[in-house]
């Protein structure tokens, strides 16, 4: 018993040193119910940490000792809320929290202000915080699969932001000032309750080259009317002939590939 006992020390010991060593902590698929206190002991040397398919529900205040890690995944758990602390990571350039229970994110969301992409489809927010508007460094926005019936007017000062993915919502309309999102490439919304997206949207966002609204209660007619819509076209069709130069492979959406409705 007592070799055993020291064999899994030494285990522990050795895989809290390659831990340190290499700075990546990945726990996937581990049948964990609680977040690991080892990892906590590990403070500064943690860069990323990947606790991906597990049944964590709750995420400890001490998190906040990681003050280094870039990379946080804690996809896939039984994970409620997040500590208003989380605030305190301010190295962290990814979130995943895909696929958990959260039903709001803390206003000190907005303190991780290197943040460049966050993920957080299938929980149940119904809501995004004001402060979402302060991460400036936002590359990606993904809130696929909740319950929110709308993004906040502050959305609009993620000057970054080339990405937002906001499918299977409740969302009825788009705030006027997500056209000062000029380097958006891509924005989806199917599935959601839309009837109508802001009238500047193809002008302002001289980037856009994909909008998805399928499912929604717009007509094409209506989205062709819109100002801008002839070089939004150009542009779809730019990146859809590079695509073809590129052998990549086409869909079956053909040409309508990047104006669904």
């Amino acid at each position: 018993m007592g070799c055993f006992a020291s064999k899994n020390a030494d285990t522990k010991a050795s895989r809290a040193a390659r831990w340190r060593s290499t700075g990546i902590v990945a726990l996937r698929d581990s049948k964990l119910k609680t977040f690991p206190d080892e990892i906590l002991e590990l403070d500064t040397s943690v860069r990323t940490l990947d606790l991906t398919h597990n049944r964590i529900v709750d995420i400890p205040v001490e998190i906040s000792k990681l003050i280094n890690v870039q990379r946080l995944i804690l996809a896939e758990n039984l994970i409620e809320r997040l500590p208003v602390n989380l605030g305190k990571l301010q190295s962290l350039k990814l979130m995943n929290l895909d696929g958990n229970r959260i039903t709001s994110l803390p206003d000190e969301l907005g303190q991780l202000v290197r943040l460049e992409r966050i993920s957080i489809s299938g929980n149940l927010l119904t809501s995004l915080p004001a402060t979402i508007g302060s991460l400036r460094n936002l590359v990606l926005l993904n809130v696929s699969n909740n319950k929110l019936q709308s993004l906040p007017e502050s959305v609009g000062s993620c000057f970054s932001l080339e990405e937002l993915q906001a499918n299977d919502n409740l969302i009825e309309d788009l705030p006027s000032l997500v056209c000062n999102l000029s380097h958006l490439k891509s924005l989806c919304l199917d599935n959601n309750n839309v009837k109508q997206i802001p009238l500047n949207l193809l002008k302002d966002c001289i980037a856009l080259q994909n909008i998805s609204l399928h499912g929604n209660p717009i007509s094409m007619d209506q989205f062709q009317q819109m100002e801008g819509f002839q070089e939004f076209e150009a542009r779809r069709k730019k990146k859809f002939d590079k695509q073809i130069d590129s052998n990549v492979m086409i869909g079956s959406k053909g040409l309508d590939e990047g104006v669904d409705l």
